[in-house]
Order: structure tokens, then C-alpha cells, then sequence
């Protein structure tokens, strides 16, 4: 018992050991080591409030799941920025003797960190205003995907090929962004198809119908339409438009889908689909037409 206690004030004597001054505190390890824990605790508990709000409190108030993360990220954002003054406080040092710090911290974030600054004002705008939210089909740039997490930096998009890009937030804010479900969680897809001359128009369309109305992924309503666009060179343009709620992160799923129904349907109605051609009209001369026949080795 005797050797533990020895060894306690020992570590108690190299912990209050002095290494440098803020004003009138005096920092020891021990301070570094207590504020060290007070920071991890801090984050674990910011860390579960947003859980615990997103996940547990506000799915019973008819939010949807973005608006949930965006209150869940904030609230932990609050909690952070007063757990660290309350922190600082605790340990004993006055926030007025880091005056200085914070200037030279200022002139740092003006040069160096400018970028990471407006990624995070970024993100608080993101938030607020929701342009985009979690669950969001969303294209920004050469960026296609779900957007699965809003960062304070960054956004995580999951794309199609199951793979995660991080997009920073300024992206969202800087450049166009078009967001499939802003509105509404079902999208118009417009199928082109083009059928030979001397086809009949009219079963062109009952065709083209049948196929979106035998296909589960399309919605009933709003109703299934054909248009016919014009007259193209080789072929009469018609376009199927149809709505689908279910494959809005996959679009070319069903597009490949209504066109394998397509060919299958014309085939059935003998309804033919083009290739270009082109028509030879001599005007004037003549043209000799000879059949060689290759020698025999």
C-alpha cells in the first residue's frame, strides 16, 4: 500500500509539473490531461445528442429524415461551441488572456484555411436553407448520386456503382446543382423510339402504352403518354414519358427495362425500327455494273 501511494504522488508531482503560462494560469500536464478528457467527453455527448434527437426525438414529429439530420448536426454544433468555453473556464483559463491567440488564429483563417472556412459556412448554409438534404438524388458537377451524410466540410454522395464521394460543401453553393427530389420523389422519364416509315402511328402509340402500363416501377398516375415528335431522316420519332417513384436512384434500370419491353412489342406487332439509309440517283450518265469472279488458285 505503502509503494502505490509513492507511486500516486510521483505521478501526481511529474503531472504538476509547470510547462507554460496563459496569463495568470499556470498550464501543468495535468491541466493538458484533464482538458483532454473533458474535450473526448465532450464530443461523446455532442455525438449522442445528435443521435439521440435525430433517431429517437423528432422521428415522431413528421419531419422527414433530412430535416432530422440538419436539426441533429446543428444542435451538435451548439453543444460543441458552449462545451468548449464551458471547458476552458473549467480548467482555469480566462478567455480574455487568448485575445491575442484569436487575432493571430484570424489572420490564419484569412490565408490558410480559406477554403475549409467556406466548406463550413458552407455547411451551415446547406442546414438552413436545405437546398439539398439526406436521401436527395442529387448531380453536382460529374457527381451523380444519393446524398447519404452533410457534413461540416464536406457532403457524402453515394453513387450508383455503390461508391462514396466526398463533395465539398462549397460545390453545392458555387456551382448548379440539380436535385431530383427537391419537390417531389417521382421523376418524368422520357424513353425516344423511332419506327419505319409506313408504320401505323396509332398502334405505335397503344404499343408504347401497353409496355409502360405492363411495367410495375411506372406510376398509374400521372398517366403514361406518347408523343409524336416529327418526321426524322430514316425513321417517324415517337417518345415515350412516363413517371416512376421506385427507380428515381436508378434510372437506367428502368429505361433498359421499357426497352427491352419495346423491342419484344414490336416484334410481336411486326412494327419495324430503321437503320439509315440512303437512296443513289444517278442523273445523268451510266453506270456498268460488272460481276468479277476471283480466279480459282
Amino acid at each position: 500500500m505503502d509503494t502505490l501511494m509513492q507511486w500516486l504522488g510521483k505521478i501526481k508531482d511529474i503531472l504538476a509539473v509547470p510547462l507554460f503560462s496563459i496569463g495568470q494560469t499556470q498550464v501543468t500536464l495535468w491541466t493538458l490531461v484533464y482538458l483532454l478528457i473533458l474535450v473526448v467527453l465532450l464530443f461523446y455527448v455532442a455525438g449522442w445528442i445528435r443521435y439521440w434527437l435525430s433517431e429517437r426525438i423528432l422521428t415522431n414529429t413528421g419531419l422527414d429524415l433530412g430535416a432530422r439530420h440538419a436539426v441533429g448536426t446543428i444542435t451538435r454544433y451548439i453543444v460543441l461551441i458552449i462545451g468548449f468555453v464551458v471547458i476552458i473556464q473549467t480548467v482555469g483559463i480566462n478567455l480574455t488572456t487568448l485575445n491575442v491567440l484569436a487575432g493571430a488564429v484570424g489572420i490564419g483563417v484569412g490565408f490558410g484555411l480559406q477554403n475549409i472556412v467556406g466548406n463550413f459556412i458552407s455547411g451551415l448554409v446547406i442546414m438552413f436553407e436545405r437546398p439539398i438534404k439526406v436521401g436527395d438524388r442529387i448531380e453536382v458537377g460529374d457527381v451523380s448520386g444519393d446524398v447519404m451524410e452533410i457534413g461540416a466540410r464536406s457532403t457524402k454522395v453515394l453513387t450508383n456503382d455503390d461508391i462514396t464521394v466526398i463533395v465539398p460543401n462549397s460545390k453545392f453553393i458555387t456551382e448548379n446543382v440539380v436535385n431530383w427530389k427537391y419537390n417531389d420523389d417521382k421523376l418524368r422519364f422520357k424513353i425516344p423510339v423511332g419506327v419505319a416509315y409506313g408504320s401505323d402511328a396509332r398502334l405505335v402509340e397503344k404499343v408504347l402504352l401497353e409496355v409502360a402500363k405492363e411495367n410495375v416501377d411506372v406510376l398509374s398516375q400521372p398517366e403514361p403518354a406518347v408523343r409524336f415528335l416529327g418526321f426524322g431522316d430514316s425513321s417517324l420519332s415517337f417518345e415515350l414519358r412516363c413517371w416512376s417513384r421506385t427507380l428515381v436512384t436508378k434510372p437506367n434500370k428502368l429505361i433498359s427495362a421499357l426497352n427491352f419491353a419495346i423491342y419484344d412489342k414490336f416484334a410481336e406487332h411486326k412494327i419495324q425500327i430503321p437503320f439509315p439509309q440512303r437512296d443513289l440517283h444517278i442523273r445523268s450518265g451510266v453506270l456498268e455494273v460488272k460481276n468479277v469472279t476471283p480466279p480459282v488458285s
